[in-house]
C-alpha cells in the first residue's frame, strides 16, 4: 500500500525497488563494491629449509614449496614486485636437529634466523618480514612447547617451561631482522613474556603479531608435509576447540590486554563468523589466515576442472575481507596481488 501511495502511476505488478540497478555493468559494481582484498593487506607464509639445494615441491600443497635461502629470496622479490605486503617465514630444520626444546630455533645461525636475515638485509623495509615464534617446527616430537608429565603421569605441554622458550625465540628473531614476530603455540601468556623480553632488549619497534584464536582440526595436514611435523599425538589441549566461539573473545583480549599489535584468527574459511565476532569487538588490527587445507582443497577442484581457479581464489579472499578481516595470510598471496591489479 505504501508503494503505491507514493508512486500512484507505477504498475503494482512491477518492482519499484530494483537493486540490480547497481549490479548492471561492471563499471557499476565497482563504483559500489564495499570490500576488496588489496595486495597491501596480504602476507605470504612460506618455508625455507636446512640442508637443501633446491627448492623442494610440497605434494599437498601444489605451486608451494620448500626453498632454500637463494630460491627465498627470489620468491620474496616476486612477491615486493606484486605488491604483497609481508612474508612470513617458517623455518624446516634437518631432522637430526630437532630435540625436545626445539633449541635451533633459537640458533642465531639455525635456518629460520637465517631465512629472516638474508630476506631483510636484501629488501630492507620495501616487504615486512614476520616470522613464525613457534618450537614446533623445531622439536623432535613436534609439539608447540616443552613436554612434562603431570601429577597424573600424562605427558602433557608445560605452558609456564615453554613461555622464556619463546621468549628467547622472538628476540633471536628480532636481532635477525624481524619487522613482526608471531607467536602461534597458544600458550597462555606468550605475547607478555615475547613483549617484556623485546622492550627490554631495546626492540620496541618490533611487532607482535598474536595467533589469538588459533583452532584445532583437520585444515592443518598439508601444512604438517610443508614443515617436516614429527608431530605426535593432537593439539587439542591447547589449541580451541571448534566447537567453541566465546573462548575466542576471552584469548583475543587477553592478548590485546598483554600487548599484541595484530590478532588473529586461524583457519579462515571455517571461522568466518570468529573473524566477523573479532573484527567488531577489537582495537587492533585483525589478521586471518587461509590454511593449507583451505588452498588444497581449492587447488584440487581447480585441477579436476570443476571450479574456475581464480575465480574461486579471489572469491575466497574476498569472503575474508568482508567477514572482517585486515589482513590475509595466504599461499596464493604473489599470485593473488598480480590478479589484483590486473
Amino acid at each position: 500500500m505504501a508503494d503505491t501511495e507514493a508512486h500512484p502511476d507505477h504498475d503494482p505488478i512491477l518492482p519499484v525497488r530494483r537493486p540490480r540497478r547497481l549490479r548492471s555493468s561492471a563499471t557499476m559494481r565497482n563504483l559500489v563494491a564495499e570490500v576488496e582484498p588489496a595486495p597491501r593487506q596480504l602476507i605470504l607464509p612460506m618455508f625455507v629449509a636446512e640442508g637443501i639445494d633446491a627448492p623442494r615441491p610440497i605434494s599437498s600443497l601444489p605451486g608451494v614449496v620448500q626453498h632454500t635461502v637463494d630460491s627465498l629470496l627470489r620468491a620474496v622479490e616476486e612477491a615486493a614486485d606484486a605488491g604483497v605486503g609481508a612474508v612470513d617465514l617458517f623455518g624446516v630444520p634437518r631432522p637430526e636437529d630437532k630435540d625436545a626444546t626445539g633449541s635451533v630455533a633459537l640458533d642465531p645461525d639455525g635456518i629460520l634466523n637465517r631465512g629472516v636475515r638474508a630476506v631483510r638485509e636484501r629488501f630492507g623495509d620495501d616487504i615486512l618480514v614476520c616470522a613464525d615464534t613457534c618450537l614446533d617446527e623445531f622439536t623432535d616430537h613436534g609439539h608447540c612447547g616443552v613436554l612434562a608429565t603431570d601429577r597424573h603421569g600424562a605427558t602433557v605441554v608445560d605452558n609456564d617451561a615453554t613461555l622464556p622458550l619463546y621468549a628467547d625465540m622472538a628476540v633471536a628473531q628480532a636481532e635477525a631482522g624481524a619487522h613482526l614476530v608471531s607467536p602461534s603455540g597458544m600458550m597462555d601468556g606468550q605475547v607478555r613474556v615475547i613483549r617484556d623480553a623485546l622492550d627490554r632488549r631495546g626492540f620496541t619497534d618490533v611487532a607482535v603479531m598474536a595467533y589469538s584464536a588459533k583452532y584445532a582440526g583437520a585444515f592443518y595436514g598439508p601444512f604438517r608435509e610443508a614443515v617436516g611435523s614429527s608431530l605426535q599425538g593432537d593439539r587439542r589441549a591447547y589449541q580451541q576447540d571448534p566447537r567453541n566461539s566465546r573462548e575466542s573473545l576471552v584469548e583475543v583480549q587477553a592478548d590485546i590486554d598483554e600487548g599484541a599489535d595484530i590478532v588473529m584468527v586461524k583457519p579462515a574459511m571455517p571461522f568466518l563468523d570468529i573473524v566477523r565476532t573479532v573484527a567488531d569487538m577489537s582495537p587492533v588490527p585483525v589478521a586471518a589466515y587461509q590454511v593449507s587445507g583451505e588452498y588444497a582443497m581449492i587447488s584440487a577442484a581447480a585441477e579436476k576442472g570443476w571450479i574456475d581457479r581464480e575465480a574461486a581464489v579471489l572469491e575466497s579472499l574476498t569472503g575474508i575481507r568482508r567477514a572482517g578481516a585486515d589482513i590475509i595470510l595466504t599461499y596464493w598471496a604473489t599470485e593473488a596481488a598480480r590478479l589484483l591489479r590486473g
